[in-house]
C-alpha cells in the first residue's frame, strides 16, 4: 500500500471530524491534524478507531499519542500492516 493511497484514505476518515475543508484538500505529510485541521482531541480518538476499522488492525495508546501528523499516522499504520502481514 504506498504512502499515497493511505493519505486518501485518510482523508475520507477525517472528513467529518474537520471544518478545514481547504487544509483537508491539501493534505499532505506534514499536515497536523490538531493546528492544520482543528481536530479536537475526542474527535482523534474517533479518527484512530475508525482507521484500525478501515486498516483492520489494532493500534495501542503509545502508538495512538504519536499519531499527530499525517506522516506519524503513516508510519503506524504502516508498521501495523507489516506487524499483521509478517
Amino acid at each position: 500500500m504506498t504512502e499515497q493511497h493511505i493519505i486518501d484514505e485518510l482523508k475520507t476518515i477525517i472528513i467529518p471530524y474537520t471544518e478545514e475543508k481547504s487544509a483537508l484538500e491539501n493534505i499532505g505529510a506534514h499536515t497536523d491534524f490538531i493546528k492544520d485541521l482543528k481536530i479536537n482531541s475526542a474527535n482523534l480518538v474517533d479518527i484512530v478507531l475508525d482507521i484500525e476499522e478501515k486498516f483492520n488492525i489494532t493500534i495501542d495508546n503509545d502508538s495512538m499519542a504519536k499519531m499527530l501528523t499525517v506522516k506519524a499516522t503513516i508510519d503506524v499504520i504502516e508498521n501495523k500492516l507489516q506487524a499483521n502481514a509478517g
